[in-house]
């Protein structure tokens, strides 16, 4: 594998970077297994003995509530023949965890309960006061607004630190709650991309693609929107959704971009999400409520669409969506789709950010479709020799930076691409 610096440049980047399963596990192993990685929200394990697995990097864990409240995140392994202990993808262990092989058990925070025909083991090193009989937990665990993460290892900045201003994704997407709070949806989507975890960073914040990739839906979704103002009939909402795909090149180039340290960023707000019907206004009279009426104002007029925590989160706050990656290989991607209801609003308002969770990130939409096609011909295009360079030159030179954070004139400029890339670098250099 060549040096980092060689493969990284200002401008481009060499396309072994989507392709090496050398460099995919040094990713493995310098970002996923060393950053704040997300695990899960808090209203998924409410009870004692709530579990969910998850994957970090490499490693199986086990995010569990324990008897005393308090999330714990552990490798799912068993220390005796190092069995996963956990096979199902969530549920519900009681007040113990026991392993399906020999029946040794486990307290709900890892430490080892009972270690079956104990006179076995007279005389050697596996006894339960050795903390190697009892499982491993993650070296870090904490939540920032109710969303938990983890880090496998101990040395690093703090979870806050790591989030940066990148933090206001869960922010804006709990504060748009009269009560400041969101529960999960219990579904998740999960899909299975067959390219590269970059493709999908890149992509989240590419404001030149949708009105060609999404040309077909959006302008399908106009003709209806504009047929039925015709009629006098108010479209639903999830009309507009639709139909903003097939805004104007010069419309994307004017929505904004902001890049933070880290690889983390921001796409700007670019859609109306504020209709002027019933129940918007009762919505916004309970925010006002809650929370007096400029600080409710700020709230929900916070210019967002999308948030990106490198290099693995893709955060839609105003329409409660979170996207989070599991790369299972060069080529191989598990895109995990959560949703959120706020807490505290009618079921009309719940209902309109689900047509958005259905419609357009769904496993089955169009939109969806059309970025996984691109993605999957990206990946066969970067392991053909047809070149060895991916270029990310758009206005390359004439972005603003304040302060580390990179501001992009045009929204259609490549400055994302180039401020994750850094991060890489910097991340993979370690």
């Amino acid at each position: 594998m060549q040096p980092i610096e060689r493969l990284v440049e200002a401008d481009r980047v060499h396309r072994t970077v989507y392709t090496d399963q050398g460099i995919f596990d040094r990713e493995m192993e310098n970002i996923w297994e060393k950053t704040w990685i997300y695990c899960g929200h808090e209203s998924q394990i409410k009870q004692p003995g709530d579990f969910f697995t998850v994957q970090i990097g490499r490693q199986p864990l086990i995010a569990v509530r324990g008897t005393d409240r308090k999330i714990r995140v552990l490798y799912n392994r068993c220390p005796h023949r190092g069995v996963q202990v956990c096979g199902s993808r969530q549920g519900n262990t009681g007040s113990t965890f026991v392993c399906s092989y020999h029946a040794w058990t486990f307290h709900l925070d890892g430490r080892v309960k009972g270690i079956p025909l104990p006179r076995g083991y007279d005389g050697t090193r596996m006894t339960p006061d050795n903390p190697d009989c009892s499982m491993k937990a993650a070296a870090r665990v904490d939540s920032y607004r109710g969303f938990v993460f983890a880090s496998l290892t101990a040395q690093g900045p703090t979870l806050v630190e790591f989030l940066g201003e990148a933090k206001i994704a869960f922010d804006d997407m709990c504060d748009r709650s009269p009560l400041g709070e969101v529960e999960v949806v219990p579904i998740c989507h999960r899909v299975i991309q067959h390219s590269n975890w970059k493709f999908f960073m890149e992509n989240q914040l590419d404001a030149l693609h949708p009105s060609v990739t999404h040309q077909s839906t959006g302008i399908a979704a106009g003709r209806v929107e504009r047929s039925l103002k015709a009629q006098g009939v108010t479209p639903p909402l999830y009309y507009h959704y639709l139909s903003t795909f097939a805004s104007s090149f010069d419309q994307w180039d004017a929505v904004q971009t902001v890049n933070f340290p880290r690889g983390h960023g921001i796409l700007k707000s670019y859609m109306g999400l504020r209709p002027n019907d019933p129940d918007t206004n009762e919505y916004v009279a309970a925010m006002h409520n809650a929370y007096g009426e400029q600080k409710a104002e700020e709230y929900l007029g916070r210019s967002i669409h999308h948030v990106l925590v490198y290099p693995y989160l893709s955060v839609q706050s105003p329409l409660q969506q979170l996207r989070c990656l599991r790369p299972l290989a060069p080529n191989k991607t598990l895109s995990e789709i959560w949703h959120f209801r706020l807490k505290g609003v009618s079921n009309a308002i719940y209902r309109r950010a689900l047509w958005y969770f259905n419609l357009v990130n769904s496993p089955s939409t169009m939109i969806n479709a059309d970025d996984l096609e691109n993605w999957t011909k990206g990946q066969w295009g970067l392991e053909s020799t047809g070149g060895d360079w991916v270029s990310f030159h758009r206005n390359f030179g004439g972005d603003a930076v304040e302060g580390g954070v990179t501001y992009s004139k045009n929204g259609t400029s490549e400055a994302v691409m180039r401020s994750q890339f850094k991060a890489w670098a910097e991340y993979m250099g370690t």
